[in-house]
């Protein structure tokens, strides 16, 4: 009797279509644009940051977390799909988007709109035409959204900083990649926060430090967020100088060389932030600030959260034992992975750097967090609250141990006493 043999089942990424999600945060601004114009409800211009603090940390919790991973024989083909690329590549141009329509309409095109200028560009339009209907409407519209107060002013910069900070994650899945399309748009991902030297730092510094103290961006047992932001801006700076200006000198160049990548990094936001004071004027320069350093103050606290107080213990040889799951703290929050493309997933990141996000894997022995990053950066910001639902849990990877953490230098006596060696949960 003869047999069908039936075909290997063939195995199929269920959030394929849900990674277009992960573009939303990065057009939030455009979003809350549309609800402010069009309810003339000014207040709706804070949006971008309700759906980081409220939103999405709401949704976290409720549809909980996604464990599967996919199989290590499917991988090959889902890192060989364009369509996961093109994702990402949307999520740019809607960035910058983004940061140029709500910086013109900050710095006076509500204005403009309001005294008929979008009528007037649409006066020789067909009356009847579709676009003369949207001309109308939307002048319309803006009159009832009434000239932007300093709030509202502040909460377009706001939102618009919520989309870059986002943002850096999106540069930071195209940096790792050896394409220099890639590479490109990174760096103009990277322009509207003038963080360029992210490129360098975080490829060539953080991914060779990483949960060491030596690392900038990996924060330290007893540290607030507020004490570890300025060390990590300004050491990750220096540090991604210095690496460019070694690059250099062995090359026999000088470090303020056009070769050297923090410099063109730089440029690209020197051509951004210089075009719209150019073509805006002084009105754009406190929203480009504003939205500036709230969105690298997002990627700082994103980073204080991924590796707190994990260290990687010295070898007899004097070097670092190898970087593993151990080292980073990882959720399976689904909602939160969709919007930051699996950054959650960060153990499997820093062992295979160039492999894209729909390929990220969860490990076991991964140290996981109560919540998802959306959420977890809330508490970062309160370090009572931070330390009430950390400490204990890196003092619980280890054992007990906490000479084992990497230990903030002016709480190590005040850690040493109060944990001894044992972890308490609160």
């Amino acid at each position: 009797m003869n047999q069908t043999l039936a075909a290997p089942s063939v195995w199929t990424d269920g959030k394929r279509h849900l990674w277009w999600l992960g573009i939303m945060p990065l057009a939030t601004p455009l979003l809350s644009g549309a609800l402010a114009i069009t309810t003339g409800i000014q207040q709706l211009w804070w949006v971008g940051v309700l759906v980081i603090f409220g939103l999405i940390p709401l949704i976290d919790g409720l549809l909980g977390e996604d464990v599967s991973n996919p199989p290590e024989s499917a991988v090959t083909h889902l890192e060989s799909q364009s369509y996961y690329r093109w994702i990402v590549y949307t999520g740019v141009v809607f960035v910058i988007s983004s940061v140029v329509i709500t910086g013109w309409l900050a710095a006076g095109g509500i204005d403009w709109i309001i005294q008929g200028g979008l009528l007037q560009a649409a006066a020789n339009l067909e009356p009847s035409s579709g676009l003369s209907h949207a001309a109308s409407y939307i002048t319309a519209r803006t009159q009832l959204h009434g000239e932007p107060s300093w709030f509202t002013y502040l909460g377009m910069a706001m939102s618009t900083g919520a989309a870059t900070g986002i943002a850096i994650n999106t540069a930071h899945e195209l940096g790792h990649k050896p394409n220099a399309l890639e590479v490109f748009l990174a760096k103009v991902t990277l322009a509207p926060t003038f963080y360029g030297h992210f490129y360098t730092e975080h490829n060539r510094g953080h991914h060779v430090r990483v949960a060491t103290p030596e690392d900038p961006a990996s924060s330290r047992l007893g540290e607030s967020f507020w004490a570890f932001l300025p060390r990590s801006v300004w050491f990750s700076a220096r540090s991604a100088w210095n690496l460019e200006r070694e690059r250099l000198r062995k090359l026999g160049l000088p470090a303020w060389h056009w070769q050297n990548g923090v410099l063109s990094a730089w440029m690209y936001s020197v051509v951004l932030w210089g075009a719209m004071i150019y073509w805006l004027g002084a009105a754009v320069i406190p929203f480009l600030i504003i939205q500036g350093i709230y969105g690298f103050s997002l990627l700082e606290v994103v980073n204080y959260v991924e590796h707190y107080g994990l260290k990687r213990q010295k070898l007899p040889n004097g070097r670092y034992e190898r970087c593993s799951p151990r080292h980073s703290w990882n959720s399976n929050r689904i909602v939160t992975n969709i919007f930051l493309f699996q950054l959650q997933r960060h153990s499997d990141h820093h062992a295979n750097p160039t492999r894209s996000y729909q390929s990220l894997r969860h490990f076991d022995e991964s140290p996981q967090l109560p919540y998802g990053y959306a959420s977890m950066i809330v508490w970062a910001y309160v370090p009572y609250l931070w330390r009430r639902r950390m400490d204990h849990r890196v003092l619980n990877h280890y054992a007990g141990d906490i000479t084992l953490t990497n230990l903030q230098p002016s709480q190590r006596l005040k850690y040493l006493e109060k944990y001894s060696n044992s972890a308490k949960p609160f």
